[in-house]
């Protein structure tokens, strides 16, 4: 803890603080906040019940009203306390509210006189909760379970053949020598600047021709081939000296055997990058799944989620509940394999 403590208030020189150790803070402690910032109000506004997240103005931590159960009541009463009109106060229970008028009740006397006050002599009496009701209530009107199997089997087959297929056409491109081969590398880099509404439509009349409507293959092959991954790879492999790939030629190897024992493990390193980039953009991908998918038993978490907003009413601390719980698996993922972000883009093919 004491090398930590030294290391976050280390200084560039002697013993005063210099102004760029000040800028340097202000700025690390500015990008905490910006990066860090949504996801910890988002956690917190899971907790929230839907009252405390629209109210204004937002407070961050989830309170909650205190109530009191007693005997004769079905539901537990909210407590407020009360000014009473001979100015004093008390914390009392509340039985009914009619217009400006509330009903009120002594806890420790509940067969007592019924108190009403103004809503305005009131305050509520609240301390935060951390409770696990709005996980535990979505859970019972979601089908997480389904979705989720869904969302693995969508996640885990297209990051596969994202692989695949990715991998296959940056070796060709990289590796190879023949005519037109940086005009293909050009136009598929070039698909990169076609807005995705343009293909949208084309893409699903394909789709609904093959009879992958309805269809989780609807979901998965569409999207294996993608620009940014054949970039990457592409670029990782030229690092690859072609002398090691001729050597394994005169020793007879075959070129499936070059790409599968020789350049998948030395881009291992890309290969990762790619992974996260893949699991990430299939775990959270919406639009697609939403447009191709119908059926409930096939919905995927991301649009499975939109079954709590309906067109009057959005009940947001579901909503948000349920994301934090969909945001686990890709965060415990990234935990795993985010040092390969940095190693694929900064070593080179022959370690």
């Amino acid at each position: 803890m004491s090398q930590v403590l030294e290391f976050l208030t280390r200084r560039r020189g002697g013993k005063r603080m210099d102004f760029t150790d000040i800028i340097s803070y202000v700025y690390l402690i500015l990008g905490v906040i910006v990066m860090f910032g949504p996801i910890v109000w988002l956690v917190l506004s899971s907790f929230k019940t839907s009252a405390e997240i629209v109210k204004f103005p937002p407070r961050l931590l989830p309170w909650r009203q205190d109530t009191v159960v007693i005997e004769g009541y079905d539901e537990p009463l909210p407590l407020y306390e009360v000014t009473l009109e001979d100015g004093s106060t008390a914390v009392l229970a509340q039985v009914r509210r009619i217009g400006l008028e509330a009903q009120l009740i002594d806890p420790n006397d509940p067969d007592g006189e019924v108190i009403r006050v103004n809503i305005e002599d009131r305050t509520p009496i609240e301390s935060v909760s951390f409770g696990l009701e709005n996980y535990v209530e979505s859970m019972q009107r979601f089908d997480f379970m389904v979705y989720l199997r869904n969302s693995v089997v969508v996640t885990v087959a297209a990051t596969l053949l994202t692989l695949l297929v990715n991998s296959m056409a940056a070796f060709a491109l990289s590796k190879y020598r023949f005519k037109g081969r940086m005009a293909i590398f050009l136009i598929m880099i070039s698909t990169l600047m076609v807005p995705l509404s343009v293909v949208l439509v084309p893409v699903f009349l394909v789709i609904n021709q093959v009879g992958w409507n309805n269809n989780l293959l609807g979901v998965i092959v569409p999207g294996a081939a993608t620009p940014t991954g054949m970039f990457l790879l592409r670029q990782y492999m030229l690092t690859i000296p072609d002398d090691l790939l001729d050597s394994a030629r005169i020793d007879g190897a075959s070129e499936w055997r070059i790409y599968t024992q020789i350049i998948l493990p030395l881009a291992r390193p890309a290969l990762a990058v790619l992974t996260i980039f893949s699991v990430m953009w299939r775990w959270n991908d919406f639009l697609w799944p939403l447009i191709v998918l119908s059926r409930s038993e096939l919905f995927t978490l991301q649009v499975g989620l939109n079954s709590f907003q309906g067109e009057l009413n959005v009940q947001w601390h579901y909503i948000l509940a349920m994301t934090v719980v969909t945001l686990l698996p890709i965060s415990v993922i990234f935990a795993f394999l985010q040092r390969n972000i940095t190693t694929g883009i900064a070593t080179t093919g022959m370690k």
